[in-house]
């Protein structure tokens, strides 16, 4: 294993590139790929989406992959000592990602366990005739407003339980043995699985329907700023970027790995699987408006009201309906548990870089806070509430916010762009050329300012979900500038040892098979 140049301790490194790629896929097809994609195509242009969504993809999703795994790459830390490598202040950013993570991982785990009770509920119907009511009342036990916790849902706590179990199993067994391990396991059997999904989706009464509701296109869509906003959004939301993960996923590679070679791959191989969850959930929700005569307008929907209301309703009217739920449900679970490996591992590996423990003390403690809280807040009454609420607000002005001062800090105010192009042209088959710095300095800090604008005038237009105010404030807004805040702090506490500002020795660490070539690069 390779050493650092300061003579720090080595730092753990992926098996090969393989196993990088699949934890970077697995990173970024999460949940939001399999219910948030499909909805997003419908309402902004159905086939003609695919143009915009396109343009995104290539203008900002793969710029910022490339960035984020040259910096995790050649600083070979997690995003607060990378940033801090950069220039003593910068460190906020990072410190304010491993924050979003935080919070992120805290909530993510419980969707999880709903999941997981989803598998054996579909296997019996357990909803019944009314899915909404049995997931809203029976299960999660939802107070009929939002407020402080009065009771506990045991049908939630002990599948999250589980969820955390597994996690920090993964995570203990460290970043070779552990996370790669678990990902060349569940992405394949996620695609599988998926694969035979759709496949078992287009075979039903309506399929076609609901494909042409989903592909039919509407050029004039084009001509709206929203429909392009909602692109990018989507791009940006599905790639994990902005909030650490892939900055501390590519401390991990050696050096002569190819950068924009695996960006390009991670890129295309998330999008790929947006279009295939597109395509077996509308084919789905094309039986199901044929079956009831309903339009498939009025079936559309996308979150927790798709997985968790709208297909139970499916299945309990399809044939083989047991089987479907199987593995819809389970891959929600699979999807899930390599996006929440990874963001747990944000805050671990940041752990570990702040204080020098090693890595089963870091899993534990990170893992056992994380938990503990989750645990405490989200089987409730008003852990429905709670989730909505942090989750709109960690991303809109979390992760999006936090992308936005990191991509202008790194082009504009350390100029670092050409330094980091020339770090991953020195090893990457596909060269960088102006247009990476066109579109890190120009592109995707107007379209992240556009979404910033876009957001606070409709948040002061109207109440989130119509929730009371100070609901919004201690579940919201609290949150989000709690993180920030978190970030600032932790700041300002001094580091031994390593200087900031100081930038790597390119030529150090080449790995055991010495300059230029290592084991895990062929």
């Amino acid at each position: 294993m390779a050493t650092e140049s300061s003579g720090a301790p080595s730092r753990a490194q992926w098996g090969s590139r393989t196993g990088f790629l699949m934890a970077a896929i697995g990173s970024a097809v999460g949940l939001g790929n399999i219910w948030r994609f499909p909805s997003e195509a419908y309402r902004n242009g159905g086939g003609a989406f695919m143009l915009p969504y396109l343009i995104a993809l290539l203008t900002a999703g793969i710029p910022m992959l490339i960035l984020e795994y040259t910096v995790g790459r050649r600083y070979r830390k997690s995003p607060p000592a990378a940033f801090r490598r950069m220039a003593r202040p910068a460190q906020v950013i990072g410190w304010w990602q491993v924050a979003i993570s935080f919070v992120i991982a805290v909530y993510y785990a419980v969707i999880l366990a709903w999941a997981v009770r989803y598998i054996g509920f579909s296997l019996t119907e357990s909803w019944g005739d009314d899915a909404d009511a049995f997931f809203f009342g029976e299960f999660l036990r939802t107070a009929e407003q939002p407020g402080w916790i009065s009771s506990y849902v045991g049908g939630v706590l002990w599948p999250l339980l589980a969820v955390w179990a597994v996690v920090l199993a993964i995570l203990a067994l460290g970043v070779r043995r552990g996370i790669e391990r678990a990902n060349r396991i569940f992405i394949p059997l996620l695609v599988v699985f998926f694969a035979v999904l759709v496949v078992r989706a287009l075979t039903l009464d309506g399929a076609a329907t609901g494909l042409d509701a989903l592909f039919s296109p509407d050029w004039e869509a084009l001509t709206k700023g929203s429909v392009w906003v909602a692109a990018y959004g989507q791009i940006f939301f599905s790639l994990s970027v902005g909030f650490g993960i892939m900055v501390t996923y590519a401390s991990y590679l050696r050096r002569r790995a190819d950068l924009t070679g695996s960006a390009l791959v991670a890129g295309f191989a998330n999008s790929s699987f947006e279009v295939l969850a597109g395509i077996g959930v509308f084919a789905t929700l094309g039986f199901l408006s044929v079956s009831s005569g309903t339009p498939v307008d009025e079936t559309v929907t996308s979150g927790i009201g798709l997985a968790f209301v709208a297909f139970p309703t499916i299945i309990s009217t399809m044939p083989l309906g047991a089987l479907f739920g199987f593995l819809f449900f389970a891959s929600l679970v699979i999807a899930g548990l390599t996006s929440l490996i990874s963001i747990v591992e944000v805050v671990v590996a940041a752990v570990q870089d702040r204080t020098g423990i090693g890595r089963l003390p870091a899993v534990l403690g990170v893992g056992g806070v994380l938990a503990a809280i989750s645990v405490l807040l989200f089987p409730t009454d008003s852990g429905l509430y709670l989730l909505d609420a942090a989750d709109h607000f960690i991303n809109q002005y979390g992760i999006v916010l936090a992308a936005l001062v990191a991509v202008v800090t790194v082009a504009w105010v350390l100029r670092r762009l050409p330094v980091l192009q020339r770090d991953a042209d020195a090893t990457s088959a596909v060269r960088l050329g102006v247009w990476w710095r066109i579109a890190l300095g120009v592109v995707t800090p107007l379209v992240l300012t556009w979404m910033m604008i876009d957001s606070l005038r409709a948040e002061f237009g109207e109440r989130y979900g119509g929730y009371p105010g100070d609901f919004l404030f201690w579940s919201g807004w609290a949150v989000a500038l709690g993180a920030l805040a978190v970030a600032v702090l932790a700041s300002l506490i001094p580091w031994r040892g390593e200087p900031a500002g100081r930038e790597p020795d390119d030529t150090a660490d080449a790995g055991p098979d010495g300059p230029g070539r290592t084991e895990g690069d062929r």
